[in-house]
């Protein structure tokens, strides 16, 4: 059995400035966002619609507002909301607490502001950046990990070779779920999908199929995680993070119809 080793959640401290693991799996996060982007545009079907680095550093700054103000809201709105009582405790993200659910709205909502100064079409965006995302958030739950957020379910099997003690939570050998939900959610999907965006593909198919994606991994791995609120529904219980995928599971799937049957593909806006 194991124990979780609580690390020191500050990475390391610069005078006055504490520098928190968090912190540095969002710029982690960042710098892959980049890195698979350099490489997504030199795919040939990639580089006939016109995308340039120019694209993907400016897309950089929409998206990191986005994912910190989307994603932050988000947590708030959806599982913290008596954090409104003392609004000073919304901006300490470094503390951890960052809605997946709520970030992808704030990018969403960031890169349409991004496609209209850019004269792109958003489904087309979407598309882009859709197998860059993954592997952020692969990031950002090893964060959570490393800060021993989102403990998992006492396990059914004790001998479960990978069950873990969190000292901060109580004595009970526990599903080490943020890392299912980094391997899960985030590398497995990141795999599936980027083999999937590696050939053309009607428009909104490659956004859809992400959307799809995460919204059946994070779904399953909801399984092993203590949720932050849990109810019934026809005599099943399902949690907050299985009720907030399961839209998104059924919008993608209407996408991945609407895609293949108009088989409408993207195009360079006029400029490039």
């Amino acid at each position: 059995m194991l124990i979780h080793p609580m690390p020191d959640p500050v990475a390391l401290h610069l005078g006055p400035v504490a520098i928190h693991w968090y912190g540095l799996m969002y710029v982690l996060a960042f710098a892959l966002f980049i890195a698979l982007g350099r490489v997504r545009i030199k795919q040939p079907h990639i580089a006939a619609l016109g995308w340039k680095n120019q694209d993907l550093d400016d897309m950089l700054f929409y998206g990191m507002l986005g994912v910190v103000v989307g994603g932050r809201l988000g947590e708030v709105i959806f599982y913290q909301p008596h954090l409104f009582a003392t609004p000073l405790e919304i901006f300490k993200v470094w503390q951890g607490g960052m809605s997946f659910h709520g970030g992808f709205l704030g990018v969403l909502i960031a890169m349409w502001f991004w496609a209209r100064k850019a004269k792109r079409n958003l489904l087309d965006v979407y598309d882009f950046i859709a197998p860059m995302v993954p592997l952020g958030y692969a990031a950002g739950r090893l964060g959570n990990f490393i800060n021993a957020e989102l403990p998992g379910r006492p396990v059914l099997d004790p001998n479960l070779p990978w069950a873990m003690i969190w000292p901060n939570v109580d004595a009970l050998p526990r599903h080490p779920s943020p890392i299912y939900q980094m391997l899960v959610d985030g590398i497995l999907v990141f795999i599936i999908l980027w083999m999937f965006a590696r050939h053309a593909r009607p428009r909104l198919a490659v956004g859809a199929m992400y959307t799809l994606l995460y919204g059946c991994a994070r779904f399953f791995t909801e399984y092993f995680r203590t949720p932050d609120w849990e109810t019934t529904v026809l005599g099943l219980p399902i949690t907050s993070g299985q009720v907030l995928s399961l839209p998104m599971i059924v919008a993608a799937i209407a996408m991945l119809v609407w895609s293949y049957r108009r088989k409408s593909y993207g195009v360079a806006p006029a400029h490039a």
